[in-house]
């Protein structure tokens, strides 16, 4: 289940919940009892590489050589 972080606009307070994608939007109450609260837009990272399969050339314009 996905974790939404929200912040309470009345003690300042920033906690996690874990509730459904389709309950994200909905209001939640801060630990403290506060119902004046934002949800917060969080980063994601991610981290990796990507590359081509070995032996082929791509593919696109810019990855099969037609820009120039």
């Amino acid at each position: 289940m996905p974790r939404y972080e929200y912040r309470c606009r009345t003690c300042g307070d920033t906690f996690e919940l874990s509730r459904p994608m389709a309950e994200s939007a909905a209001p939640a109450e801060c630990p403290a009892g506060h119902g004046d609260t934002v949800k917060l837009l969080s980063a994601v990272a991610v981290g990796g590489t990507s590359a081509a399969p070995k032996g082929q050339g791509g593919g696109g314009c810019c990855g099969g050589g037609c820009c120039g």
